[in-house]
Parts: structure tokens; sequence; C-alpha cells
């Protein structure tokens, strides 16, 4: 049975709704960070020594309806840039429908519907590209069945059930490509229990058990590879009270209490690698507009500053520029249209355009274009079918000055560290007399936007692959030394915690202008390159024993072409220039991790991949074959 505080507080909001909707919703949706993952791809900082900020608040756009209005449904966001919308309360009850959001033309479609009318479930996005959904309520009991959406075919297969039916959970992807579901609530009350999907046999396996039985908390994968789950309502009321779980041990370890206990809040994940908590309730506080700082460094929790408006079941999205956008929820005074900005480099909100249509419980996507989708909901009216797209650009962006490198460099590589700053090794400078290669490093924090020199290099190189672990560690690989004297082998790793690099294993083959990418499995393919002839050999490193071991080969050679991880964890390996003979390459070909083989996808010449080739040429007074044969020339 549910705690009685909890048929208390339903009671209290419900009754601010029409006695339709009241004889329809059981019970609220619980508000985790993870019911819709948030897969957002922090953009590379550009170190042409500039940095992206909003000129000033964004808007919001009204964008087409979903064809099904309703509220406590999921949305995905998909490879292929449409999100999927499932489930739900609708007006006339329960919901298996799913659509389809396209942002190309802005439009939804129906897609297959689930097998089972659910809501107050998860979905999950798999790398394999499936949407695994789970869980939830039926209008008369919880659920423990699963089903997966493909987005190839756009239907729905069921999967195996939970071993415990929940709602009010939080489902998180974990960087193994399982799936943690945790507490929620169930026929026995709150649960403490924890399971684990495995999309490869697709059952579930029960994991140690959280310390506090909780629902309607949050769920923050963390940048270490650890869960942070925060809040929420438990046997003893609203919890402030936190833990993190351990993946490879399967455990859970108490970790420092939230400052004021929540649930129905949201949580984000910040590019330091710290997480921010905003809003919710709690039954002595109501409302809140407060907002705190988990730091996983040292497991304390820091008040920032509060938001100008209290509110339950907001949504949170991590926009491109590193700003959260809180938008939407609910308070005593009714449902929220109004929106806010918070900013983790200063602390401090600022109010940004309102929503169109005042709702809670609705869902919020980041599009690949930057821009966030709403969509859905409850309001003042009833079911929301309305849906709006918030450009965080609008009216236009602006760049401003950030510190100076205490090196100029190019060349070089930058990699984004788990603590939010970055890392930037190596490359090579022009003193005026010769060219000259570095083996320094130096460190950007954008919180200061200043740089501090970090450990150096053990062999000063150019042109070479730099790649972050699962470790936090940064494996660099390859590129040239000092007057293009020898193309590298060796191979080093950066720890950020000692500011200091070790000698690893060397590849076997010498390259630079290659291409590195992690796999889902931990080990990082390097492929390409040049060693004055093109390379088509490839070679894997697998950080637990610091060696390099062959793989497959391109099927054609190439260097300065991209590497690109799918989400069902093949890598796509695209363009780039053959020396032998001289051509610029429209080929790609897919690298198969099981398999260890490469899979030709088409070939074509296409000179104009390089537009700009001629007139290079001739500012530099060569031909344009001559410029393509730069083996032993310096990089334009």
């Amino acid at each position: 049975m549910m705690p009685m505080y909890e048929g208390v507080r339903r009671f209290s909001l419900l009754s601010h709704r029409n006695a339709f909707h009241l004889r329809q919703k059981p019970l609220m949706k619980t508000h985790s960070g993870n019911l819709v993952p948030l897969r957002v791809a922090l953009a590379a900082l550009a170190l042409s020594l500039c940095i992206t900020q909003p000129a000033q608040a964004g808007s919001w756009v009204t964008n087409s309806p979903m064809i099904t209005a309703c509220e406590n449904h999921t949305a995905t966001l998909l490879s292929n840039g449409k999100v999927l919308v499932a489930g739900g309360y609708a007006g006339s009850g329960l919901t298996n429908s799913a659509e389809l959001y396209d942002p190309a033309g802005g439009t939804w479609t129906n897609t297959g519907s689930l097998t089972v009318a659910r809501a107050n479930h998860t979905a999950t996005m798999l790398p394999s590209g499936k949407v695994l959904v789970a869980g939830g309520y039926n209008g008369s009991s919880y659920l423990a069945s699963a089903e997966l959406y493909d987005p190839a075919s756009g239907t729905w297969t069921t999967t195996g059930p939970l071993n415990t039916a929940r709602r009010y959970h939080t489902a998180t992807l974990l960087p193994n490509g399982t799936v943690l579901i945790a507490g929620g609530a169930g026929v026995s009350g709150w649960l403490a229990s924890a399971e684990v999907y495995d999309p490869a046999n697709g059952t579930w396996t029960t994991t140690n058990s959280l310390n506090a039985a909780r629902g309607n908390h949050t769920a923050t994968l963390l940048p270490n590879g650890t869960l942070l789950v925060a809040g929420g309502g438990g046997g003893g009321g609203y919890l402030a009270s936190a833990e993190v779980y351990d993946p490879t041990s399967g455990t859970w370890t108490p970790t420092n209490s939230l400052n004021t206990a929540r649930e129905y809040h949201a949580a984000t994940l910040l590019p330091n690698g710290t997480v921010l908590v905003v809003g919710g309730w709690n039954g002595s506080s109501g409302y809140l507009t407060n907002a705190e700082v988990y730091d996983p460094a040292n497991g304390m929790w820091t008040a920032t500053n509060s938001l100008s408006t209290a509110r339950e079941y907001p949504t949170a999205t991590l926009l491109p520029n590193g700003t959260v956008l809180v938008a939407g929820g609910y308070n005593n005074t009714n449902y929220i249209s109004s929106a806010e900005l918070y900013d983790p480099s200063s602390g401090k909100w600022k109010a940004t355009s309102s929503l169109g249509t005042v709702r809670y419980l609705h869902t919020a996507t980041l599009l690949p274009n930057g821009s966030v989708l709403v969509a859905g909901g409850y309001g003042s009216s009833g079911f929301v079918a309305d849906t709006e797209l918030y450009d965080s650009a609008s009216p236009g962006t602006k760049w401003t000055w950030t510190g100076f490198l205490n090196n100029p460099r190019a060349l070089h590589s930058a990699t984004l560290l788990p603590n939010g700053k970055v890392l930037v090794a190596g490359g090579e400078y022009d003193n005026g007399y010769s060219i000259v290669c570095l083996s320094s490093a130096e460190l950007y924090d954008p919180a200061s936007g200043t740089w501090t020199n970090t450990g150096l290099l053990n062999t000063a190189r150019y042109d070479q692959t730099a790649t972050l672990l699962p470790s936090g560690k940064v494996l660099v690989a390859g590129g040239q030394n000092t007057n293009y004297s020898a193309i590298l082998a060796s191979a080093e790793l950066y720890d950020p915690a000692s500011g200091t690099w070790t000698v690893t294993g060397s590849m076997h083959t010498a390259r630079r202008s290659h291409r590195a990418t992690l796999l889902a499995n931990g080990q990082v393919l390097v492929v390409g390159g040049e060693n004055y002839v093109s390379l088509a050999s490839a070679e894997l490193y697998d950080p637990a024993s610091g060696t390099w071991t062959t793989t497959g080969s391109l099927n054609t050679p190439r260097r300065w072409h991209t590497v690109t991880l799918l989400p069902n964890g093949k890598v796509l390996v695209a363009g780039g220039q053959n020396l032998q003979p001289v051509s610029i390459l429209a080929s790609a070909e897919l690298y198969d991790p099981t398999s260890g083989t490469w899979d030709v996808h088409r070939r074509a010449e296409n000179r104009a991949l390089w537009p700009h080739c001629d007139a290079i040429a001739e500012r530099r007074g060569v031909g344009c074959g001559r410029l393509w044969r730069w083996g032993q020339q310096r990089v334009v």
C-alpha cells in the first residue's frame, strides 16, 4: 500500500483538476531525469581562443501538435534524429499509442502501438538503437512487462519481464550497455530493489538493493560510470538521502544527504561533472525554489541560487552552451508556463521566454540542432497536445574572448575531461626560425577561462590522436616528432589526478593523420593514417593490459577521414584522402567490433570534397597534386 502521506499529497494536488481527470488518473507520474534519457552531446570547445554564449534569452515557437494529447508519457531521441513519444494518460484514459516527431518537417506521425497501455514507465535507448520500455501502471495494477521498439520496422516486441512490477522507478543506461532499474513503488509499497537488463539475452538480473526504499527520485550517471540516486519519497516520508551505485561491484554506497529533502525534482549532469538538483516538493516546505549541486569528488552538496518560481515536476535540459533550461511544472498557484536558465559558472538564474502553454508532466528533449522540444503534459485546459520548440540561440549568438593558451600551437589534440576541464597536448608552432614540435600540455578551466600548464608528454608530437578512456585517463597515440624526422608508434597515458604522463604499449604501426574512437567494450580503435603512404591497417588498444592488437584492415587506405561510433556499436569511417594514387575519397566503411571486419558501403572519387585545394596551392606556389602529396610538407 502507498504511505498515508502519499494519499494526502495526491488528493491535494488532484483537487486542482477537473472531476473527469481525477477519475481517470490513478496516481501521478514520477519525475526522474532518466525517464527521458538526456543524451547530451557536449560540443567540442573551440580552441581558437573563443567560446560561444547566448546573445540574449532564447525563445519558444509553437510547433505542430501531437496526434494524441497525453501526459506521463516518455520521449526518447532516436539515433535518426526523430523523437519517439510512447504511452501515458490521454483523455480517454491510459493509451498504448506511440508517435514520432520529425524535426526536419516539424510533423508527427503514428508508429506501432505498445503491446500494453501504460504510464509511469521508463524508456531507454539501447546501444543497438532500439528503445526499452519497462514497468509502469495500466490503470489497475503495477506492470512487470517490458517491450522493445525497433525504429527500423516501427514495431514493438515483448522482451523479458522485470522481476518486480513497479512504477515511479528510474532507468539508466550504464557504460557497459546494460540498463539499471532502481526503486519505485510496487504492490508492497516503496521499493528498494534494483535489477539490470541485458540486451544481449533480453533478461533481467537482480542486483543489490538501495539502502533506502524510494520512488520519485532522480538517477544521474556520473562521468566515472557510477550512478547517483537522490531524494524521492520513501517509507520515512520525503527523503534527503542519496547513494551511489557502482556497476562493477553491483553495490550501493550512501553519500552525503541533500540539504533539503525533496521529490518530484529534476537533476542534471553539468559539464564540469557536478550534478544540479532543482525544485520539487516536500511536506514541510511545500513547493521548492531551492537548488543544490553535488560534487562527486568529495560527495558534498552545496546550495546554489534559488529559482525565481517554486515548481515541482519541472523539466531540466542541459543546453549546448552549458546552461540548464528549467521549464514548466506545478505549484500552489497553478500550472506553470515560465522558464529559467541556470548558469553553472556564476550559479545564477535568469528568466527566459515563457512557454506558450502552461503545463506539467510534459517531456523536454534536446534535439541534434540544439533546440529543445517540449511535448504534451497537463494544463489548465486538461491534456495538452501542443508542442513547442525552444531555440537557445535565438535571436543570435556571439563570440567572446577567453584566456590565451600559454603556448601557441597547431595540430595539437584537445580532450574534454570528466572534471569539465579541457586537456590540450602537443602540437607544433613556428618560432620564427624553425618549426618546433611540442611536448607541453595545458588545461583550460571553463569556470575561470584560464589555462594552466600540466605535465609534459614523454615524447614531443603533433598530429596525434587523444581518446578519453572510461577510467578518466587520456590515451595519446602516434603522431610525428620534431622537424618531421619520425612518425611515431609510441603511446602514453595522461592521469588527470596526478597531472602526469606514463608510457604505455606502442602501436604495431607508426602513423600520423590517423583517427581513434572509444568502442562500447572500452577498447580504443585506431585506424588509417599515413606513414609516407596512406595506411589501411587498424589496431585495438586494451586499457586493461596496456597492449595493442591488430584487427581487420580498411578496404581503402586513407588519412584525414572521420570516425563515428554508431548506436549499434559499429564504427563508420568516411571520406579522407588516399595518397596512392592521390585522390579525395567519398567511400565509407563500417567496422564490426564483433567480427573485426570492415564492410564497404560506397566508393567514388570526389575531388570536390576539397574545394579550396586550388586556391591553397596557388598561395603556396605548388600544384594541387603536389599539395596532396604532403607527406614531407607542412600541413596547410
